[in-house]
């Protein structure tokens, strides 16, 4: 009961606008002393350390950097005009740029948090300048935050198929199609949005005119330089995704310099920003890695699974019950520490109840990607908040959240459904 009022206390902190950082770790110290003692404050610094020097997060600083470049320097506010006038008369036009930067965000990343601040810094602060509604923007940017450990290349699915021992190329090919899915469903829920609700859509410019389509074209061509310098360079084996994110900030820099908007102070402006952001997401990050080793000091992990798993259910209900497990932890817990418990208790169940694999484990990396956007402690939740504008409040976030939440939830029953979404792609290659 003590947990429960404790996180209760925690999410209540959050909603009345405390900075998330000084809740984590005011929560942490608390917690750790009532624990085990002031000696368990030990544990602070030890994983704030571990947090910082974890190689595969330098990609989190590094595209947040390219995403206040391509701010700054205006490209995304290009990149809006352009697909505006090649889209033409589509209802919410300019929310599908949302749909298609993030899904392919997702391609370019792997990182849930590194893609909610580059497009909470860039595409939300457009869309809210046009008069966007800062719900379904931010919406839009947690969904397709949660697509990009799922979307090739992605070190979550390295780790689960280390951890299972299931082919790790076929894990990746198992992603692709039901991570378009997702993306396709996010355009018709959008659509069915605006058609409900007309007056949330984006406004076009009134200075500009309609472009021809050749000239919008054009115009973009200048975008295929950032994704050949990130998504290229890791196709083509040249570049690992920490490397191609380094090359990513300098084709930011290339496509600034091509529109004519590479200046001192706009790339000071930038690296001033991306520092101020990258030091509160890791932060947080750190804080709530701590949290994690409590929550395994206290014992409530695994009493929380033992319990479960013990229950005597058909085969389907198993399925259900085990991926209601990650969905309801990852609320709370690091993925990768999840899978660090999970994976060894789940390999042996897959024989036992005939689940298979490649379908199985694409469905829990499903479930593991909505951690990174399920409220209370989400971690892109935070990086979305921490690099939006001060008008869109956590409180915001959070709402925005559980549609796009329901909409992975849908892709996880239509890739239960029809398991060759899953199947079909590796077994062609």
């Amino acid at each position: 009961m003590a947990i429960y009022a404790g996180f209760l206390t925690l999410a209540g902190l959050f909603l009345l606008g405390v900075p998330v950082f000084a809740a984590f770790f005011g929560f942490n110290i608390i917690a750790a002393v009532l624990l085990m003692g002031p000696q368990m404050l030990s544990i602070f610094s030890a994983s704030i350390l571990d947090t910082v020097t974890t190689a595969e997060l330098v990609t989190v600083p590094l595209f947040i950097l390219m995403g206040e470049l391509l701010f700054r320097s205006g490209c995304i506010a290009i990149l809006f005009d352009a697909v505006d006038d090649i889209i033409g008369r589509i209802r919410g036009r300019q929310y599908v740029i949302v749909v298609v930067i993030s899904v392919l965000l997702g391609a370019l990343s792997g990182s849930a948090v590194a893609v909610a601040a580059m497009l909470g810094r860039t595409v939300m602060v457009e869309g809210i300048k046009r008069g966007g509604d800062r719900k379904l923007l931010a919406g839009l940017i947690l969904g397709g935050s949660c697509l990009a450990p799922i979307i090739p290349p992605s070190f979550l699915v390295v780790l689960i198929g280390m951890l299972s021992g299931t082919s790790i190329s076929a894990l990746l090919a198992a992603g692709v199609l039901p991570g378009l899915v997702a993306g396709a469903l996010f355009f018709l829920y959008v659509q069915i949005t605006l058609h409900l609700d007309p007056t949330r859509d984006l406004e076009r410019p009134e200075t500009r005119s309609r472009r021809p389509i050749w000239m919008a074209v054009i115009s973009l061509m200048p975008f295929s330089i950032v994704i050949f310098s990130v998504l290229g360079l890791i196709l083509l084996g040249i570049a690992t995704p920490s490397e191609s994110a380094a090359s990513g900030v300098v084709g930011a820099l290339v496509i600034a310099a091509i529109y004519r908007k590479l200046t001192v102070k706009m790339v000071v402006e930038a690296l001033k920003g991306a520092m101020l952001m990258s030091s509160m997401i890791l932060l947080i990050m750190a804080a709530s890695k701590i949290l994690t080793q409590l929550m395994a000091f206290s014992g409530f992990t695994h009493e929380l699974v033992a319990f479960l798993t013990a229950l005597d259910l058909s085969t389907l209900a198993v399925l259900i019950l085990l991926m209601l497990i990650p969905f309801v932890l990852c609320m709370f817990l690091d993925q990768i520490a999840l899978m660090l418990i999970l994976i060894p208790i789940y390999k042996p169940l897959l024989a036992i109840f005939g689940f298979d694999p490649l379908v199985f484990w694409t469905l829990f990396l499903l479930n593991l990607t909505l951690g990174a956007i399920t409220p209370p402690f989400g971690y892109a939740l935070f990086a979305l908040s921490a690099s939006s504008p001060r008008e869109v409040s956590l409180k915001d976030i959070y709402a925005a959240a559980w549609p796009f939440i329901g909409l992975i939830v849908l892709t996880m029953v239509l890739t239960y459904s029809f398991p060759a979404l899953v199947t079909w792609l590796p077994s062609r290659i």
